[in-house]
């Protein structure tokens, strides 16, 4: 009998169908809770997406070995549970670097040149409202990026493109990489004066939720921008709206926020100095690809008796 495989999402199929040799794929959404854990009560492995994995789902899933999470972020499932229960988790860390690198740069450009606001020019104003203001240069600017991992790391090496200064905070003082970009590390609130565009690139912890209150926002340049493209939650954005409200920062562009998908009521939606993506870093064809890949090997190798090449840094060490 193969070990049953149950996959959340129905994207990139024919990669997680290629484990079909070794296992049973089924795609079950999870939106469906009792179909999804009647699938789970015998599943040896499980690929989500954003999914919450908690003790309850657990107790649903006696012969679960795998989790595997598609995408970067794993701050909704229970690292304790799964890890006294024997059960391995991994991700997809590097496959999604560049597209959210390139998506980051999309959203400095758009703030910096305007380019929603001129759409919506071009559509409803030009030839008879007030002319279109100016934009900035990027060039001689400096961006300041808050975690210099793989993305952090992938977006100072496209913004040399554009002649950008740059410096970075991140709880690692990433000596061996200074050079290399032209990177020079500062601390958090000097990072915060003295940036242009600061942009997020850190993992939601207890430690990391709500880093960017009010206090940090009025630490911030009232001509600066804040970009983030990590979790929503790491920004109050109670006190963001106020700060872009009353001039405290010049604009933001957030793809990702505290309560998914946004409500359409949302004061963030109302503000006109504001780019809003909906959680897209990594949606583009060839890294979706990449990270139902890079899974489908995590869940490949765990099912052959190996430990996934993927595991959860919290959970080195720990399982056997």
């Amino acid at each position: 009998m193969k070990p049953k495989v149950v996959v959340s999402f129905r994207q990139c199929e024919d990669v997680f169908e290629s484990l079909n040799d070794l296992a049973h794929v089924r795609f079950c959404p999870s939106s469906n809770r009792e179909e999804f854990l009647k699938e789970l009560s015998d599943a040896e492995a499980l690929v989500v997406g954003g999914e919450p994995i908690d003790e309850d789902l657990l107790e649903e899933a006696p012969k679960l070995r795998i989790i595997a999470r598609f995408g970067v972020g794993y701050e909704r499932i229970d690292l304790e549970a799964c890890t006294k229960r024997g059960i391995y988790v991994s991700y997809t860390p590097g496959a999604l670097s560049n597209a959210v690198a390139e998506l980051t740069m999309g959203l400095i450009l758009c703030l910096s040149r305007k380019i929603t606001e001129a759409d919506r020019y071009v559509r409803t104003e030009w030839g008879k409202g007030p002319r279109f203001t100016l934009g900035i240069d990027l060039e001689g600017k400096t961006l300041g990026i808050i975690g210099l991992g793989r993305i952090g790391i992938a977006v100072a090496r496209r913004t040399k493109a554009f002649d950008m200064k740059l410096v970075y905070y991140d709880v690692i003082h990433r000596q061996d990489l200074e050079e290399t970009l032209g990177i020079r590390f500062v601390e958090l609130d000097d990072l915060l004066r003295i940036s242009d565009f600061v942009t997020i690139h850190i993992p939601l912890t207890s430690s990391t939720r709500g880093l960017i209150g009010e206090r940090e926002l009025k630490l911030m340049k009232k001509d600066a921008y804040l970009i983030n493209t990590s979790r929503g939650s790491i920004i109050d954005e109670e006190a963001l709206c106020r700060a872009l409200k009353e001039g405290g920062i010049a604009g933001a562009g957030l793809d990702v926020f505290a309560k998914e998908p946004l409500p359409l009521d949302s004061p963030l939606a109302k503000l006109r100095n504001v780019v809003l993506t909906p959680h897209v870093g990594s949606a583009t064809v060839e890294t979706r690809r990449k990270m139902a890949q890079v899974s489908a090997e995590n869940v490949r190798r765990v099912l052959q008796g190996e430990p996934p090449l993927n595991l959860v840094p919290e959970q080195k060490g720990k399982i056997l």
